[in-house]
């Protein structure tokens, strides 16, 4: 049931700021709502960067975010602007909103966040020299740097090396501007305008996921290379991190991607560029727990709580459970993981009470200060009554 009332004590929490944009309705199943609710428990980032849309590796995002629980995002430097389109005549900056559009459909199906540069991709590069003048090397290492201190990633992970030669100057100079960002991040006296809206920040360790298939690696020490098998199973979701990966892989459409899905064991290879090594674990010295920050030990307690409690065939019982986290949560000191998990539990509420929410407009596009009448449709498919203000 929802009531319509003039104040409320619940969907507050529920309700952001509406944002007029294409239709994206999700469909929770108890299975992803476990998923969530063990995402709850895990503090870890992981950002990913490359040049290119396609050029991400969909199968690692996919076991980061789904397996591991990270927040797990792809940086790429350009838009795609130019390359080919094998689907229309659509070049440039029109090729470069329909590469947009394909690397966003990706995320939402390998679970990762999407951030850009304002590096335009004009074409075949020889060199990184060359893309580098090209681009303004300061401005897009400005943008680098400002995705790090925003995202915050615990490790960085490159999908090229910063040798010369060796492939498309983009791919390259992605992975110098990757690396030099992962250190100068974390220094003040660097970019200091951005300080007003965001903090420094230092990953741990930046690494190259590089490939026996792709790359000649035999000059590396076979010690030196750290394998990680995310071929796994995951038995919440049903599908293997291959088979859900193939599916984001097939989102890049104009460039003419269809992965077929693969099953079983899948080793990635990483080479440290920089940072703490690495022994047994990629996190090695990287607490992903809810004591890496102050108050977090009680949070991690009633997570645990509510997973415990939690019901497939009465999935909304644990709503007052996670309101009550919800509150909680704004003890926490930490603004940054505060805002992450709220979220989270916001996440969570919608797909325990079945909650939906549709807008449509007689408008196809308005403008500022422009009237715009919408009807609003609003269903609480749960027993738990709902509060609309």
């Amino acid at each position: 049931m929802i009531k319509f009332i003039s104040k409320s004590l619940i969907l507050v929490l529920l309700i952001p700021h509406i944002q007029l944009k294409s239709q994206n309705i999700d469909f929770y199943s108890t299975s992803s709502i476990i998923s969530m609710l063990e995402k709850l428990n895990t503090l870890g980032k992981v950002l990913y960067v490359a040049a290119h849309p396609d050029d991400e590796n969909t199968r690692l995002i996919t076991y980061f975010a789904n397996d591991q629980y990270y927040e797990t995002a792809y940086l790429s430097t350009t838009r795609g602007d130019g390359g080919q389109n094998l689907l229309g005549s659509h070049l440039k900056e029109d090729l470069g909103i329909i590469r947009t559009q394909e690397l966003l459909e990706a995320r939402k199906i390998d679970g990762g966040k999407q951030f850009f540069t304002r590096a335009i991709d004009f074409g075949y590069s020889k060199s990184s020299e060359e893309t580098l003048e090209f681009w303004d090397e300061e401005k897009i290492l400005s943008d680098f740097v400002w995705v790090i201190r925003k995202f915050r990633p615990d490790i960085i992970i490159t999908r090229f090396n910063q040798k010369s030669n060796t492939t498309h100057g983009h791919h390259t100079a992605s992975s110098i501007l990757a690396n030099k960002a992962f250190y100068l991040s974390g220094d003040s006296t660097v970019f200091p305008d951005q300080l007003q809206h965001v903090k420094t920040w230092k990953a741990k360790r930046i690494l190259w996921n590089t490939s026996s298939r792709y790359f000649n690696i035999d000059s590396f020490n076979k010690d030196d290379i750290f394998i990680l098998d995310v071929g796994k199973f995951n038995k919440f979701l049903g599908q293997s991190y291959n088979e859900i990966s193939s599916e984001s892989r097939s989102m890049h459409k104009s460039q003419g991607f269809g992965s077929l899905k693969r099953r079983g064991s899948e080793n990635e290879l990483f080479i440290l560029s920089g940072g703490n090594p690495v022994n047994e674990n990629i996190m090695d010295d990287i607490n992903t727990n809810w004591d890496r920050i102050e108050g977090g030990i009680n949070i991690s307690n009633h997570v645990r709580y509510i997973r415990n409690l939690f019901d497939p065939i009465k999935p909304h019982a644990i709503i007052p459970d996670l309101l009550s986290l919800y509150s909680d949560l704004e003890k926490i000191k930490n603004e940054h993981w505060k805002k992450i998990k709220q979220k989270e539990i916001k996440s969570i509420i919608k797909a325990c009470s079945g909650l939906f929410f549709e807008i449509f407009s007689d408008k196809m596009t308005t403008y500022y200060n422009d009237k715009l009448d919408l009807n609003i449709e609003v269903i609480n498919r749960s027993e738990f009554d709902i509060y609309l203000k």
